[in-house]
């Protein structure tokens, strides 16, 4: 198989690593990729859809995978579908469960699927009214894409409102913002969950949990992540069950019912309050950096599985995954999430730990090569992803990878995993 895969980031070039590794494929490109990706597969600089679609036809690209949510809100799927391409995403419809919060809330209410109390408005005092009626600590949302960080949890009503001000004003996320969608607080502990759905069939992934906050101790501002873990053993066969049929059945059906069937990856982002799943979000591809913690736990091969989801013919696939547990720890920039940091050079040690050496590898995510060195471009730079037999073991060789990567202004959080590593004995 020949395949396209549509991003830059780590989770692109996690997809790749695992497709690498896969006897089926024959060549991998990139769109446009990143400076590392370019060892897995080719880099194809093209933007534009309608000529991205057109290098596929003309090269005889068996199938797409998408990455980011951008590509698939503007219609990517629609695209390639219309030249006969066989493409791994949902359609542009489809798409609004994430592109559009107050969509993605009112779908979640009129399907009858677990979610928070809510109210979706562009007029502040409307919302100022809900916001008088609700408990201390409250969630606002900006209804379009913020790339994961439109989410503020205000811990006053004054400060709810203030953010509501700020969104609506275009202050803080331009025209994302217009229109909010305020919600009440859920206190439990926040799962994500994948399934990869035909539009009738699904096959769910092991639950991974990510971490949002930039510090030790889930303090400072939310990120686009700062590392994650999968398996979680916060999760068992009863919160399945129960996520199966409150949440991805009810989703499929009601998507179907809608005219807009889903084919993709679904990012069901839950909270759990008391054994009870609740739906935070949707997002429509995978979540970063969790598709890289689930990756390399796929035993199946990677094109088979986004190949027959493609094609909706998911239920003749049985998956498989490796029992192992994998941990990975984002190394970001210097002044991630605040601003841009200047180019720095990464210095890879040489590996001699034996364990470390064969349990570990690099994710590389906003990096470029200049004069064949590798440097930090800003952002999320890379994962260290570490696999065991325990979620401790991946830790540490994790966190063993970490201390040979280096680079000026490099930083990252020294407790990725913690919640689960006090649940595991």
């Amino acid at each position: 198989m020949q395949i396209l895969i549509i991003g830059s980031g780590g989770r692109e070039y996690s997809i790749g690593l695992a497709l690498k590794r896969d006897s089926l494929v024959k060549k991998i490109y990139f769109a446009p990729g990143n400076g590392a990706s370019s060892e897995i597969g080719e880099n194809v600089e093209i933007k534009e859809l309608n000529k991205l679609a057109d290098f596929a036809k003309d090269n005889n690209i068996d199938l797409a995978i998408v990455g980011p949510e951008a590509p698939l809100t503007e219609g990517v799927v629609d695209i390639f579908k219309k030249r006969s391409l066989t493409i791994f995403g949902p359609s542009k419809d489809a798409a609004k469960l994430e592109g559009s919060k107050a969509y993605m809330k009112n779908f979640l209410s009129s399907n009858g699927i677990p979610t928070a109390k809510y109210l979706e408005s562009s007029d502040f005092n409307e919302v100022s009214e809900f916001i008088d009626k609700m408990d201390e600590k409250i969630v606002v949302k900006a209804d379009g894409l913020c790339a994961g960080k439109g989410v503020i949890i205000c811990e006053s009503r004054d400060e709810a409102k203030k953010e509501t001000k700020r969104m609506l004003e275009g202050e803080s996320f331009g025209e994302a913002g217009k229109k909010v969608v305020v919600e009440e607080f859920l206190d439990g502990y926040e799962l994500s969950l994948f399934a990869i759905c035909d539009g009738e069939n699904y096959k769910l992934l092991p639950a991974a949990q990510d971490h949002k906050r930039l510090l030790d101790g889930d303090k400072g501002p939310n990120t686009g992540g700062m590392g994650a873990y999968a398996p979680t053993p916060l999760i068992d066969d009863k919160l399945y069950e129960k996520v199966k049929k409150l949440v991805v059945e009810p989703t499929l059906r009601g998507m179907k019912r809608n005219g807009t069937p889903y084919s993709g990856v679904l990012f069901i982002g839950l909270m759990v309050v008391n054994g009870e799943p609740y739906v935070l979000e949707y997002n429509v591809r995978f979540g970063d950096p969790e598709c890289e913690v689930l990756m390399p736990l796929l035993k199946t091969p990677a094109s088979e599985l986004f190949y027959k989801a493609a094609t909706g013919k998911l239920n003749e696939l049985d998956i498989e995954f490796y029992d192992k547990k994998c941990v990975g720890v984002v190394i970001a920039s210097e002044n991630y999430p605040y601003g841009s940091s200047a180019l720095a050079e990464i210095i890879i040690d040489d590996i001699v730990d034996e364990d470390i050496k064969n349990n570990t590898h690099i994710s590389y995510a906003g990096v470029s090569k200049i004069d064949d060195k590798l440097f930090a471009t800003g952002g999320r730079v890379l994962l260290c992803i570490g696999l065991g037999d325990t979620i401790k073991e991946a830790r540490d060789r994790a966190y063993g990878l970490c201390g040979q990567v280096h680079f000026v202004g490099k930083k990252f959080r020294t407790d990725i995993a913690y919640q689960a590593l006090r649940e595991e004995v």
